[in-house]
Order: structure tokens, then C-alpha cells, then sequence
């Protein structure tokens, strides 16, 4: 894990925390927030998208729901590398010092392995209210395979870790 400071221009490495408090601090994170900018790859130009998720417990994996026929669907389907950008602002002066933005690295795809009914279950607990979006036909049930995280705090401190 480092953790690079981005303060007075240049990022130079500082001392590297601890990897279970890090994670620990991404998981109360992901955990609190109900909402991810998704980002796909698109013909020409990136494209964002706001996301209902849910992390599995060891935060390696998120999932999300969308339905098919949409561009960040076939965007995905075209290049499976995304990220998504998870924060805890709240639109105050204060988030200049105090929010953090995470942003998760990874893999995308349909999920439709084993524990696919587990995933969904665990996706239901936290968005209750997207149950009947979730069981459309034309929706797909999606999973982030998590390669890094990047935590930004206080505008200028970084700190990135490997999951793979």
C-alpha cells in the first residue's frame, strides 16, 4: 500500500499506514454510502453514471443494477474496465478538509455465478426499493471485481491500495 502526498505540486511517497485500517476505513465507506458515479469507457469519450451499489463483505467486489439497453451497459459489455467514485460530501464548505472520495478499480460483468442470489439479497438489503427494478427482464445484475482502491482526503492525500 502507499500513500502519496499531492500537496505543493509534486506527489512524493510518505510512510505507509496500516493496510487493515485502510481497509477498514474504505469498508465504513462503502457501507454508509447508498450511490457511485460509474464510469465506462465509451466511443469517444468516457461516460458517468450514477449507480445504486452494494460492497460484499471483504469490499473486494461491488454490485450494481442496470438495465441492458442502456449505454453504460454496452459499454461495459465492449471494455470491462470501469471504476466508480464513491464520497461522502455533502455539499458544505467543509467538504474541502473533511470529505473523502473513493475510487474503486476494477472489472465489470454480469454476475451470474453461483452465489448470484446471494449477491442480489445482500444488493436488496441496502436498496429495498429497487427490488421490482431488479427483477425486470431487461435488467442486469452487475458485479465490480475490485483491482485497487484510491482514497483522496483533504484535497491532496492519496492513498492507494492493491486488492489483486
Amino acid at each position: 500500500m502507499t500513500i502519496l502526498d499531492h500537496s505543493r505540486g509534486a506527489a512524493k511517497e510518505k510512510m505507509t499506514l496500516d493496510r487493515k485500517q485502510t481497509l477498514d476505513n474504505n469498508r465504513q465507506l462503502l457501507e454508509k454510502q447508498s450511490l457511485g458515479v460509474l464510469a465506462t469507457q465509451g466511443m469517444k469519450f468516457p461516460y458517468s453514471s450514477l449507480v445504486g451499489f452494494a460492497a460484499a463483505a471483504d469490499i473486494k467486489t461491488l454490485f450494481f443494477a442496470t438495465i441492458r439497453d442502456t449505454r453504460k451497459y454496452q459499454n461495459i459489455r465492449k471494455h470491462s474496465q470501469v471504476s466508480m467514485l464513491i464520497d461522502s460530501r455533502n455539499n458544505q464548505v467543509g467538504d474541502f478538509k473533511d470529505a473523502q472520495a473513493l475510487t474503486a478499480l476494477g472489472t465489470a460483468r454480469d454476475e451470474d455465478g453461483p452465489s448470484k442470489g446471494k449477491n442480489e439479497s445482500l444488493y436488496l438489503k441496502k436498496h429495498p426499493y429497487l427490488r421490482d427494478f431488479l427483477q425486470d427482464p431487461g435488467c442486469a445484475f452487475m458485479r465490480l471485481d475490485v483491482l485497487r482502491y484510491i482514497l483522496v482526503s483533504r484535497f491532496q492525500e492519496a492513498i492507494e491500495i492493491d486488492l489483486s
